[in-house]
């Protein structure tokens, strides 16, 4: 007796798994996950990232759109004349 009613739950990748999916250190995932960039829910002291979520990821920066040209980028720091 099969029940096609209950939803199948998402395939959760470890910190490790999608350091080693995206090819990163594992504190770059962690970076990613904890800033936001990666949603994943926490479970414990450990986060989980859904498989789905992960390729949305991957998906946002194949669809980020490429720079064209060089655009010169103003200074972080100005320096002020010494006169």
């Amino acid at each position: 007796m099969e029940s096609t009613d209950v939803p199948k739950p998402p395939k959760l990748l470890t910190v490790r798994e999608i350091a080693d999916y995206l090819r990163v250190h594992q504190r770059t995932a962690y970076r990613l996950i904890t800033g936001g960039d990666i949603k994943a829910v926490k479970i414990g002291s450990q986060w989980r990232v859904p498989e789905k979520c992960l390729m949305e990821f991957i998906e946002s920066g194949m669809n980020a759109p490429v720079p064209t040209g060089k655009k010169e980028r103003e200074p972080d720091q100005f320096k002020l004349p010494l006169d």
